[in-house]
């Protein structure tokens, strides 16, 4: 491919920005509900791809690198102060046991989808299917951060497959989680729940308290001091430790070090600090223009037909396990599409289906996603490891 036509880093990033920003300022300008189903993130990738393929920006550069090392585990640090695991347990109670069994349906169902369409992918496919399962359990940075344990580069087509599945997933998973709520009384009958359970769950919601107060400047340098730091202290440490190839390498400890010291943070006072999630959810949906923008789809192949069936097997044996787990703890159905919601579409899902089935749940759906992104990376890691072993 000749020169592109934006080859600076100062102009890549700026043209990064404007893409990421704009679907963001038109879904605020409109209010259409079509982003309800067709959410920002779905452009902020693709209209990169199309810019790169095309020669306007590159799909290989050194600020392209400088995100991956540096700017990922420095958000993956920041966004991991908001998870407040006491809370999501005060609130949810059974529900936390719920969500995370549909996290143990998306580790299954990994090795499982990968196994009945592995001939039709390539010897690095397990990488994209462990990239997914990050995206899965947790959200897009858990997704980036698994693709960077694994050395799955983002320009590789295993990983472009993995974000058409996570996207074409979502547009039938989401509607389905939406429509539940018409299943009310049949799914609580089913599950046996309790009639008192629904307004225990609202009035301690209602009681979450989630202003930090408005951030100032020196809680950005705090912010920077902090996501950096980890990432220089995981990085050293990183290189201390024994490679075990294919699975373990510099970058599956760096990773894996930063977010368990994310979530160590979460527990002390750095996770008072204003405008942490609005700064580490700016740099996720930066990132992910990033990854667009490194996908290369000269030798997209016929694998994507395979991927995706494999995608699809995988999502309803989630779905097998969260409704068992439901009937097992004996919770509603609103809890169980919310916990759902959290893992397969995030931070930004899962609010949209609280706000469908019960809005006063809303923050709980939000203090969920974020559960889900302590635990994305570690078990979408063994998700990944699984589908090697079966491959």
């Amino acid at each position: 491919m000749p020169e592109s036509l934006i080859t600076s880093s100062a102009g890549i990033i700026a043209s990064l920005a404007a893409v990421t920003s704009f679907f963001f300022f038109l879904e605020k300008k409109t209010e259409w509900k079509f982003f309800n189903y067709f959410p920002p993130l779905i452009f902020i990738y693709l209209i990169p791809v199309a810019l790169s393929n095309s020669g306007i920006i590159p799909t290989q550069s050194p600020v392209y690198d400088f995100m991956g090392s540096s700017i990922l585990p420095m958000f993956l640090v920041i966004m991991l102060l908001n998870v407040d695991i006491m809370a999501t347990v005060r609130v949810m109670g059974k529900g936390v046991f719920v969500m995370l069994f549909g996290t143990l349906g998306v580790v299954v169902g990994a090795p499982i989808g990968f196994l009945l369409v592995k001939h039709g992918l390539g010897p690095e496919a397990w990488k994209g299917f462990a990239a997914l399962a990050g995206s899965w359990i947790g959200g897009t940075g858990n997704m980036a951060a698994v693709a960077i344990a694994f050395d799955l580069d983002e320009s590789t087509l295993d990983f472009g497959y993995a974000v058409i599945a996570d996207n074409g997933v979502y547009l039938v998973w989401l509607p389905i989680m939406l429509a539940s709520k018409n299943c009310a009384r049949w799914f609580n009958k089913f599950t046996g729940v309790s009639k008192g359970r629904l307004e225990q769950m609202e009035k301690a919601a209602a009681e979450l308290t989630k202003d930090k107060g408005k951030p100032e400047m020196r809680h950005y340098l705090y912010l920077a001091f902090f996501g950096f730091g980890v990432t220089a202290l995981a990085s050293w440490a990183a290189s201390m430790l024994t490679p075990v190839p294919p699975v373990f390498s510099a970058n599956t400890y760096k990773i894996l070090i930063v977010t368990f010291a994310g979530i160590g943070l979460s527990f002390t006072r750095a996770s008072k600090i204003p405008g942490s999630h609005a700064l580490s959810m700016a740099l996720v949906y930066l990132f992910v223009a990033r990854m667009g923008a490194k996908a290369d789809l000269s030798d997209l192949s016929t694998a994507v037909f395979w991927f995706l069936l494999g995608a699809f097997v995988w999502i309803f044996i989630h779905g097998a396990f969260l409704v068992g787990a439901a009937k097992v703890f004996k919770v509603d159905v609103h809890t169980a599409a919310i916990a759902s919601a959290a893992n397969i579409g995030g931070a930004a899902s899962a609010p949209i289906v609280a706000a469908h089935h019960k809005p006063a749940l809303v923050p709980v759906s939000i203090l969920m996603a974020l559960l889900g992104y302590a635990v994305g990376n570690p078990m979408a890691m063994l998700a990944g490891i699984l589908c090697k072993l079966v491959g």
